[in-house]
């Protein structure tokens, strides 16, 4: 019998929880179970299994993020906008190592649950606009996006990972790095496809 109250979305948020804790790739469905005080087979009343589990941990945690990055950038542009953009995107890692982990991974998810969330289509929107205000346009937008993506993930990872051993503070080489996002980004070397030679 499935525990009163229990929900898809308590379900999801409770294996985002756990996610943070002990790690994405080390959940399972037993250890989420044992969290909410029921048997295995009760979870799957919410979810089809792990896999769906971890689109749906996926799709939660686009929304939080996006959401924060929305909150921190409104009103801002150019410098500004990156700067609070980069820094909600690092703080959101930070704070939730596993539910970013599953922004981060490929992971199969129902095509019905990916077409109503909004957080990943907001996260695209939210990237894009502050780009355009450096007065960026096609192909560059989506290598520019790339840049940053590449950035900011691989500054977060390694840093989660204790790879920044130097003795010069990782806060101290992201904000250099940031100012130097915002001098490339100012002059960015516009593409040529397309043009005739």
């Amino acid at each position: 019998m499935v525990r009163a109250g229990l929900t898809a979305e308590r379900v999801t948020i409770a294996g985002a929880d756990l996610a943070d804790e002990v790690g994405l790739d080390q959940v399972t469905m037993s250890q989420l179970a044992r969290r909410l005080g029921v048997k295995d087979a009760s979870l799957y009343s919410h979810v089809r299994g792990l896999e769906d589990l971890r689109g749906r941990i996926a799709l939660l945690a686009a929304d939080e993020k996006t959401i924060r990055i929305a909150e921190a950038t409104s009103g801002r542009a150019g410098k500004d906008a990156l700067v609070a953009f980069a820094d909600a995107w690092r703080e959101y890692a930070h704070t939730h190592p596993g539910r970013y982990t599953a922004t981060q991974t490929p992971i199969q998810i129902d095509p019905e649950l990916a077409a109503k969330a909004s957080g990943p289509r907001r996260a695209v929107e939210l990237t894009y606009g502050m780009l355009r205000g450096y007065g960026l346009a096609e192909p560059d937008l989506t290598d520019a996006v790339r840049l940053l993506r590449s950035t900011f993930h691989g500054f977060v990872t390694l840093e989660a990972a204790g790879g920044f051993a130097h003795e010069r503070s990782p806060q101290q080489s992201w904000v250099r790095a940031l100012e130097a996002l915002h001098t490339l980004l100012e002059h960015w070397p516009r593409s040529q496809e397309g043009d005739s030679a």
